[in-house]
């Protein structure tokens, strides 16, 4: 049942998502439209047969259709049919060149002024988030000298306030593939520079890929090493530990997360060896013996384990990214541009061979992600709606005849030839731009039934 409404749910604000977004494309391309003269016959919201319609004063049909993927603004057409003498001053491709351009990229510029007005809005909220502390370190970061405790401060010279711009930094510089400086404050106070080999990384990384190998995890989702329960007539119930109990140190190892109290386990156990566990139990310190007992873990192999399990909990936000109204302009600029150049970037990282293609995700990834960010409040939620409305704004403008880009490609051709180019050389790309949309959905859906098998 919650496998279900977990489902709907997710159906439920990808609705949401692309009706506020497409809905807001295509409103750009209408109001541009109407301001250069040319006639709108019809405004709609997602494709197919209308649920409902109606005829505003303007003599456009406005109408919301049952296939909530998209919309169009049709306009009069010179090339769909026949023209009334009277409308013909109305007709988009009487229209000046340079109408026509405004008309076609009115609708990506509509998409990032939105996205700078999510991020304002958010700002002002007060979008909630992580230090960017480190928690358990491996891989890459580990090679780097990166410690438990340590604060990034910049991450190749950029400034980082807190998780979500530690992540977008580490994945821009990772698809670099480029040795990036991180500047950090340790728990002493002192400032350090590691220097993190992306150039090492494995030829085409994917984001999960990317996160695992640099090898940082937020300090708030670290889990202290305190026991939530013992496993029934196991090695640890046997010494005498005791739900609650957090484990200090073994054979004189300290011991700060639970993954280095199992690290610590796996190394020094064996068949003839008692570990020396040293406990905090209610303020008291309790020393223990207690000898492993080698099981199998789910890969199938042996390992030596002490029947404990980690108390979980619930990490906690213990920052906020918030400016006042005034402040918060120039702010959500900032996060536009940089979030725009970010996107960018990974598409030419991607059309180089330098990045996995398993980077692009399809509407299944969008509905996951709507309704977690959904879920996180209206700050993420205004967040997820701007990154996503930046990535159509940036897709649209792809020269891709079918979207804007290839519209405006025309164009351009059309400027420097000084004449249209002939319907056939249109149509015939109009086909090569389907059947390369097709394509990128295809991928699209496979990365997305993918990341759900895996």
């Amino acid at each position: 049942m919650s496998d279900f409404l977990n489902i709907l749910g997710s159906a439920w604000w990808m609705i949401v998502t692309l009706g506020i977004l497409v809905t807001f494309h295509e409103f750009g391309h209408f109001w541009v439209a109407r301001r250069c003269g040319v006639k709108v016959l019809r405004f709609s919201v997602g494709f197919g047969k209308p649920i409902k319609s109606w005829y505003g004063k303007d003599g456009t049909e406005y109408c919301v259709a049952w296939i909530p993927l998209g919309g169009y603004v049709k306009m009069l057409d010179a090339r769909e049919g026949d023209v009334a003498s009277a409308d013909r001053p109305r007709e988009f491709t009487g229209k000046p060149i340079w109408q026509r351009i405004l008309i076609v990229a009115a609708g990506p510029a509509f998409n990032l002024i939105f996205a700078v007005a999510a991020f304002w809005a958010m700002l002002v909220i007060g979008k909630p988030d992580f230090q960017p502390l480190v928690g358990d370190v491996s891989h890459l970061a580990a090679q780097a000298g990166i410690r438990h405790g340590d604060r990034v401060l910049s991450v190749n010279g950029q400034p980082i306030a807190n998780w979500t711009d530690l992540g977008l930094a580490l994945a821009t510089a990772a698809q670099a593939r480029q040795p990036t400086p991180l500047e950090v404050r340790t728990p002493a106070g002192v400032v350090q520079t590691h220097v993190l080999h992306f150039d090492k990384l494995p030829p085409h990384p994917s984001d999960q890929s990317i996160i695992e190998q640099t090898g940082m995890v937020p300090l708030q989702r670290t889990l202290p090493p305190v026991i939530g329960k013992l496993e029934p007539g196991g090695a640890a119930e046997a010494s005498g530990l005791q739900p609650g109990d957090r484990v200090l140190s073994i054979d004189g190892a300290a011991i700060t997360d639970w993954n280095q109290l199992t690290e610590v386990t796996r190394k020094s156990a064996g068949p003839d060896h008692k570990l020396a566990l040293v406990v905090d139990r209610d303020g008291r310190r309790i020393s223990l013996d207690l000898q492993p007992r080698l099981t199998s873990a789910p890969d199938g192999s042996k390992v030596w384990a002490i029947g404990i399990y980690a108390s979980v909990g619930t990490a906690k936000y213990d920052t906020v990214l918030r400016r006042g109204p005034l402040a918060a302009v120039p702010a959500a600029f900032g996060q536009m541009w940089n979030l725009t150049a970010t996107t960018v970037k990974m598409l030419g990282h991607m059309l180089a061979g330098s990045a996995s293609l398993s980077n692009i995700s399809g509407p299944i990834s969008i509905a996951q992600y709507a309704q977690t960010s959904a879920e996180m409040g209206p700050a993420w939620f205004l967040y997820f709606l701007g990154i996503i409305s930046l990535s159509l704004g940036v897709m649209n403008l792809l020269p891709i005849p079918v979207l804007d880009g290839g519209h405006l490609l025309y164009y351009l051709i059309e400027l420097v030839k000084g004449s249209p180019l002939s319907e056939r050389a249109m149509a015939a790309g109009q086909y090569m731009g389907m059947a390369l949309l097709v394509m990128l959905m295809g991928l699209a859906f496979y990365n997305d039934i993918l990341r759900i098998l895996s």
